[in-house]
């Protein structure tokens, strides 16, 4: 490696290690000089790492410097928080994950009940959502997608490493009742036009076109 590929190397450990977020691959390119190999030097930096304390963990096209997942456990303390996520705000997070991008009409059909404005709300403001783009359908529905931060906060590298529906239904994530049966294709029941419970804020859709960034996670976990 020449000199100025260690220099290269340094200035990226010492942005990731400076960032208390995981830090997209475009910001690491802004940051870096315009000569240097980014992919190359991630490489370099994730084998340098691989058996220290610490690794460069991946997630999505963002990077941070994690605990390593054996001694994770010896670092954590349960806490008290203050606001947890509603049953349906997990459903919807679980559709989102496995049908992005899909609109709010498509969440309410997968689910089989409605869906309040609330819960999108939530996620978003969580930073675990965004707005994806439209769909070239008649009305222009907003998408949804997550987020790299939403990756980074479950410890996720892609979205490929989702667990199976079956294993989160074991997990008591998801509900068990028919309407989620849907879950595994595309297309679902019809939606139901009673509106969770759990959820009675008001219904509405979200206004996409000002839609800002979303907000670092708020430690909904």
């Amino acid at each position: 490696m020449s000199d100025i590929d260690g220099r290269h190397l340094r200035l990226l450990e010492a942005i990731l290690f400076a960032s208390a977020e995981a830090v997209s691959e475009r910001e690491l390119a802004a940051r870096l000089p315009e000569e240097a190999d980014l992919e190359e030097l991630l490489r370099e930096l994730q084998a340098a790492y691989a058996g220290r304390g610490v690794n460069l963990a991946k997630a999505g096209r963002s990077w941070a410097f994690r605990t390593a997942p054996d001694l994770a456990a010896l670092f954590t303390r349960e806490t008290e928080v203050a606001r947890r996520l509603s049953r349906a705000a997990v459903e919807t997070l679980a559709v989102i994950a496995y049908h992005q991008p899909v609109t709010r009409p498509e969440i309410e059909e997968i689910r089989g009940v409605g869906l309040s404005k609330g819960t999108l709300d939530t996620l978003f403001e969580a930073g675990w959502v965004r707005p994806k783009g439209r769909r070239r359908t008649p009305g222009r529905p907003v998408t949804w997608g997550t987020t790299d931060e939403f990756l980074d906060y479950f410890g996720l590298e892609g979205l490929g490493d989702l667990p199976g529906m079956d294993e989160l239904k074991a997990a008591g994530l998801l509900d068990a009742r028919p309407a989620l049966d849907a879950y595994p294709m595309p297309g679902g029941p019809a939606a139901n036009a009673n509106a969770d419970a759990e959820d009675a804020a008001a219904d509405g859709d979200l206004d996409a076109d000002e839609q800002p960034e979303p907000l670092e996670p708020g430690g909904d976990g």
